[in-house]
């Protein structure tokens, strides 16, 4: 690692992939380098740069399986290399890496009304690329659960078949749904309740990123 200012130059590096620092936590020593300062949780952009970057890949485009995850492995592999870092990814394991754990101990990312985490810019858009173990401090802006200041809180109505609460999370009842002539509204453009959320507007995803993640969910 030659930057001589690394955190910025990884945020920088980070963006022009697509990229963006969701939070950050101490390193975890189950899974983390013992040189690590801090653990960084990383997703997706909102809008459409990523998309647009991740289907022009050549993971997407060589007709294996699983094109999100190994342009992931390759993009958060690479930054690991340059900033001597260690890339730590969701499908991991076993032992499979606690990023839920990680991202309730961070401080920016809570439990929504509905269960999913929540984050204060990306909503219940909120998703996990993968994390990156730093040897350097990275600081972000502190934020607030965006939950606390949602009077309506929208989430909590907007599944048609209420699959959703902060307790439980009805599969069945979801997939059920998938399959009817009014669920091919979440199918092609992503959960209703993740729509809703106020705090997910700004990271809005594409239809067709929505569409192609769903159809994994319900092939």
């Amino acid at each position: 690692m030659t930057d001589p200012n690394p955190a910025q130059a990884l945020l920088q590096a980070l963006d022009a992939a697509g990229l963006c620092p969701l939070a950050v936590t101490a390193p975890d020593s189950a899974f983390c380098p013992p040189d690590s300062r801090a653990l960084l949780l990383i997703g997706p952009q909102g809008g459409s740069r990523w998309w647009d970057i991740v289907t022009a890949s050549t993971e997407w485009g060589d007709g294996a399986p699983d094109p999100l995850d190994r342009w992931s492995k390759a993009t958060l592999g690479a930054l690991a290399h340059r900033f001597g870092a260690a890339a730590l990814f969701p499908s991991d394991g076993p032992p499979w890496p606690p990023f839920f754990r990680w991202a309730l101990a961070s401080g920016q990312v809570w439990q929504s009304p509905v269960g999913m985490l929540v984050h204060a810019q990306a909503g219940l858009w909120l998703s996990f690329r993968g994390a990156l173990a730093l040897p350097f401090a990275l600081p972000l802006p502190a934020s607030q659960n965006p939950c606390l200041t949602c009077e309506d809180q929208p989430c909590r109505t907007a599944c048609p078949v209420g699959a959703l609460t902060a307790t439980a999370y009805d599969t069945a009842a979801c997939h059920a749904h998938l399959t009817t002539f009014e669920g091919r509204d979440c199918l092609s453009d992503g959960c209703r309740a993740r729509r809703a959320c106020p705090a997910s507007q700004s990271h809005a995803r594409l239809s067709a990123q929505s569409a192609y993640h769903m159809s994994k969910f319900h092939p």
